[in-house]
């Protein structure tokens, strides 16, 4: 329900139920397939878009519903051609997504929640509030924006899609779960799943619910130390989520998807950089078939946290790789707009349209 104007948000309804409110209209059930069509499949975001539906039943289904979707507020463009947006929610929230442009992947980096209820030391969204979760469709909208996005500025579409923006995506689990589902099916978007990674700072009981629910995408964690005492530090989810409920989380996943897992980790200087910092990783590392992407940090203003040197770096890579850990350098994007991994927070008003 929109309480602004007490319509349905339409595109909260399953298709069965739309249907049940078509037939209470004394409409047939197969114009509510139409209508669903276009909302998922053809991502409009206004009635009147929907050209095979009568104007007298879309006069209809505008009297009775909205469409709560998501608006640019605002685009930065990088000069590495990384585009961060501002999103305007129905409720006039903000929240922001990336559009990432690197050679043969274009990919949309979305948020999952207004603010984040996390308080991890080195990113800029875990000093904000926690507002809300985002529903599924305002998940959706910002990868349609972002692929509009792509299209329009580099002829592209979007291949790959990340749920690594602002908030926990596994502290909002049946929102991300059908925001997935309607990226995923051929309902919806009909995007692989395997296109598609969900980031956790590392829930362990929802870890699991995602093996239970044996999904295909792929998971990653923000790992940043395999040591409980400096993640405690780092991270302090930690506390109530220690490496090992984690890697016996990770170990059911695994046994139940058989997807390996991606581990993140930042180098901080003199906080995580040691090689003993490496072996430790190497250790976590061998609880089931996973990857480790080193990222670099993008500092921001509230804490005190800078990246390693290339040559600590480089160092901690190649214990890793000497250790049989397929290991990978990631360089950040768009951190000349504090675009890049860590560094997404409001700093500005939603626009009156």
């Amino acid at each position: 329900m929109n309480p602004a104007n007490n319509k349905i948000d339409i595109r909260s309804l399953s298709l069965e139920a739309l249907q049940e409110h078509f037939t209470g209209f004394g409409e047939k059930s197969f114009r509510a397939k139409q209508v669903y069509e276009w909302l998922w499949k053809k991502s409009c975001f206004t009635f009147d878009e929907m050209s095979n539906v009568s104007k007298e039943l879309r006069t209809k289904l505008s009297e009775n519903f909205s469409i709560n979707h998501v608006k640019i507020n605002s685009s930065q463009f990088s000069s590495d051609k990384t585009i961060k947006n501002s999103f305007v929610l129905f409720d006039n929230h903000l929240i922001e997504g990336v559009l990432i442009p690197t050679p043969g992947r274009m990919t949309a980096c979305v948020s999952s929640q207004v603010g984040c209820s996390l308080t991890c030391k080195f990113c800029a969204t875990g000093y904000m509030e926690r507002k809300r979760n985002l529903n599924a469709d305002e998940i959706y909208d910002q990868v349609v924006l972002i692929d509009r996005q792509a299209r329009e500025n580099y002829g592209i579409p979007l291949s790959n899609i990340v749920y690594m923006g602002m908030g926990e995506p596994l502290l909002n689990y049946k929102n991300v779960m059908e925001s997935v589902e309607k990226l995923t099916s051929e309902d919806g978007l009909n995007m692989a799943a395997k296109r598609i990674t969900v980031s956790t700072a590392g829930i362990a009981k929802m870890i699991k619910k995602l093996g239970d629910d044996e999904v295909k995408f792929n998971l990653a964690l923000s790992l940043h130390a395999a040591n409980d005492e400096k993640r405690n530090t780092i991270m302090p989810i930690n506390e109530q989520n220690s490496l090992k409920s984690l890697a016996e989380a990770l170990k059911y996943y695994y046994a139940k998807t058989k997807n390996p897992v991606t581990y993140e980790y930042i180098v901080f200087d003199g906080v995580n950089d040691t090689l003993q910092d490496a072996a430790e990783l190497a250790r976590f590392c061998k609880h089931l078939p996973c990857k480790v992407n080193i990222i670099e940090y993008n500092p921001i203003s509230f804490a005190s946290y800078i990246n390693a040197g290339e040559d600590k770096i480089e160092a901690f890579a190649e214990y890793l790789r000497n250790h049989g850990i397929n290991t990978n350098l990631r360089r950040s994007r768009g951190k000349d707009i504090d675009a890049a991994c860590g560094q997404l927070a409001i700093k500005e008003v939603a626009k009156v349209s």
